[in-house]
């Protein structure tokens, strides 16, 4: 399949090959990622990035990359291919004939007469990455060298040559241990075969990364070598090459390796490589158990959490991992909130996915009596926490939910530039309502069918409360639509697609008559190929491409820029109202992601996407929530198609 192959003449033409990125994951907060002819694009790459240890919740580039070169008849033939400025050098792409991604990530070289495989794995559950190199073809005495480039820093920073890196390299059984500064793990690289280590440390300057340039940050970078390893190979023989925080038995490597990749799914087609995404958003370390919101930069969120969950886990039956996640996150919960990024309890909208989520786990656990005995008491602080409100949010005579924050954005729109939210929607906010009255009614609910009576004597008014004030106050009568948000000046009526999640909740507030109107409102405007747009076109304010330094991109990220995760809710919605007569416009926009894993982040889905056609791919090029949406609509499909 086309996704996962790629041929000497895609490879070749780097225009192509550098768009497209791998990615693989250690399921414990460990990932590679590079593109598919292992140049590094950007500061993210790394054939090892990973936590200092499992308390800390950034990632650091350990190993940069490794380059090949194969020696002939004293002759050298180097694979790699990096990027200085004005020159790519070596430019070893032009020996690739071949790149396959399942079940792991391989290359093969030709050399004249020498073929060369090298395929990359990545050991779950540990920090270890293996490279076997099997030389397939070879008619003469053949030498590999392998030169490792070192890194140890932030994946938000840069390397820049110093007198403080320890260039040193201490041996251990089968290769060497380096660590560059005091406080990082050191890194154990030893290989299956005897091979000579040429102690050499040496630092190259000036990497250039494209990517970061392109995004207006800095792009130069210094790594250091400590030196390389040589060995003979013949014909028909692999070498191992493994990078690991622990030193590890070089004589098991060859077994690991075996015995890691049959554990790995085959990726044939465009479902199993979303399934095969999905799961590597699940990180496990510690106690912990979190969803990471997008590679190669994100770490975990609250909101994108709740809203990605119940797509990378159930639609393909993790219900334990589900249930992991959750649990995680109530330890975390503080006076009914949730932390979104890092410590940071400042989304007004994760706490009410909370219970959306709980509403998609419901139906894999059969009935509500267990999940109201596990979540029953969070499901009801969160509640109460919005009724005493605080300086920032809180619930109004009227029922609805007012969230105002003068410095940053409460709701998922949250980009900031200058100190000022670009849409801050302050006051109440369409979709944070429509969750607050889903989230009552849900906990009312359970809270019947598991007799607890004073809560339900002290809410059971409530939703009506709300949906009257809210029918009142966002529908705009004249156009048919809701507002996006309503402050003391009135309606906020850009057209944006948060309306349409008051369409897909289990619990709605307005009537078949009122869903059809929106539906059709973000059908004209709103809906492209992948995903929708966060501003309508015909506004002013509309930014049809995604692109520039950091404060140009979060101006255009919710003010046009498309996506994905949305659809998921459009989908639902279209289900709810027209039944199988949505079938064909669902499976539509299902193929429309098809051609997407074979572009930007192969067997993944893009964060992003252009509001104007083509609608390029931007942003993370893995997104939780953008492959959860998809699978989820797949779901929605599959279970139509099975009624009768």
């Amino acid at each position: 399949m086309a996704v996962l192959h790629f041929d000497k003449n895609e490879l070749g033409n780097l225009e192509y090959s550098l768009q497209r990125e791998m990615l693989s994951t250690n399921r414990a907060g460990g990932y590679m990622s590079t593109t598919i002819v292992c140049c590094n694009t950007r500061k993210y790459h790394g054939l090892m990035v990973c936590p200092k240890d499992d308390d800390d919740e950034n990632n650091y580039v350990l190993l940069s990359s490794v380059d090949e070169t194969i020696v002939q008849h004293d002759q050298t033939f180097n694979l790699a291919i990096h990027r200085f400025p004005g020159v790519y050098e070596p430019r070893g792409h032009k020996y690739i004939t071949d790149f396959t991604y399942t079940p792991t990530p391989a290359i093969t070289y030709r050399v004249g007469g020498v073929v060369l495989k090298k395929e990359l794995l990545w050991i779950h559950s540990r920090t270890q990455l293996l490279i076997r190199y099997t030389l397939l073809d070879a008619r003469s005495d053949t030498q590999l060298r392998l030169r490792p480039f070192l890194a140890f820093r932030d994946r938000h920073g840069l390397s820049k040559a110093n007198l403080f890196a320890d260039g040193h390299s201490y041996p251990i059984p089968g290769g060497v241990r380096s660590r560059l500064y005091e406080g990082f793990p050191w890194l154990h690289m030893q290989t299956n075969v005897p091979c000579e280590f040429v102690a050499a440390p040496d630092w190259y300057y000036n990497f250039e990364y494209a990517e970061e340039i392109d995004r207006g940050y800095p792009g130069h970078e210094d790594l250091l070598t400590t030196g390389y390893f040589e060995t003979d190979i013949v014909k028909g023989q692999s070498v191992i090459f493994s990078c690991s925080t622990e030193e590890v038995d070089p004589a098991t490597l060859e077994k690991d390796f075996m015995e890691e990749l049959a554990r790995r799914s085959n990726k044939i087609d465009f479902l199993s490589c979303l399934r095969h995404s999905a799961r590597q958003f699940i990180v496990r370390h510690g106690d912990k158990t979190e969803v990471v919101a997008g590679y190669p930069w994100f770490g975990r969120w609250g909101r994108d959490t709740f809203i990605a969950l119940p797509g990378i886990t159930l639609t393909q039956g993790g219900v334990e991992s589900c249930c992991e996640v959750i649990d995680t996150m109530v330890r975390e919960m503080k006076d009914g909130m949730f932390p979104n990024m890092g410590s940071a309890y400042n989304s007004v909208d994760a706490p009410l996915w909370f219970f959306w989520t709980l509403q998609c786990l419901e139906k894999h656990i059969g009935g509500g009596r267990k999940l109201w005995k596990a979540y029953g008491k969070p499901m009801k602080e969160i509640l109460e926490s919005y009724m005493r409100g605080g300086e920032w949010v809180q619930v109004r005579e009227n029922g609805l939910v007012w969230a105002a924050h003068p410095n940053y954005a409460m709701t998922w729109m949250d980009a900031v530039v200058d100190g000022r939210p670009v849409t801050g929607r302050e006051g109440y906010q369409v979709e944070i309502n429509a969750l607050w009255y889903n989230a009552i009614c849900y906990t009312l609910e359970l809270a019947r069918k598991n007799k607890d009576t004073d809560f339900v004597s002290r809410w059971e008014r409530m939703p009506e409360r709300i949906k009257e004030s809210f029918v009142g106050l966002f529908w705009y009568p004249e156009e048919s639509f809701l507002a996006d948000y309503v402050d003391e000046q009135g309606q906020n009526r850009f057209i944006r697609p948060n309306q349409i999640i008051a369409c897909s909740l289990p619990y709605g507030m307005l009537s078949d008559a009122m869903k059809l109107d929106v539906i059709d409102k973000v059908h004209r405007h709103l809906l492209t190929p992948k995903g929708l747009r966060t501003l309508s076109p015909r506004n002013p304010l509309y930014k049809g491409h995604y692109g520039g330094d950091q404060p140009t991109r979060d101006r255009a990220y919710h003010q046009g820029t498309v996506w994905p995760w949305l659809l998921e809710h459009y989908v639902k919605a279209g289900f709810d109202m027209h039944g199988k007569k949505f079938l064909n416009e669902a499976e539509d926009i299902l193929k429309n992601f098809e051609e997407d894993i074979s572009v930007s982040g192969i067997a993944s889905i893009n964060e992003i996407y252009d509001g104007d056609p083509p609608h390029c791919p931007r942003g993370s090029v893995s997104q939780a929530w953008s492959v959860g949406a998809v699978l989820r609509i797949d779901q929605m499909i599959q279970e139509c198609k099975s009624k009768k």
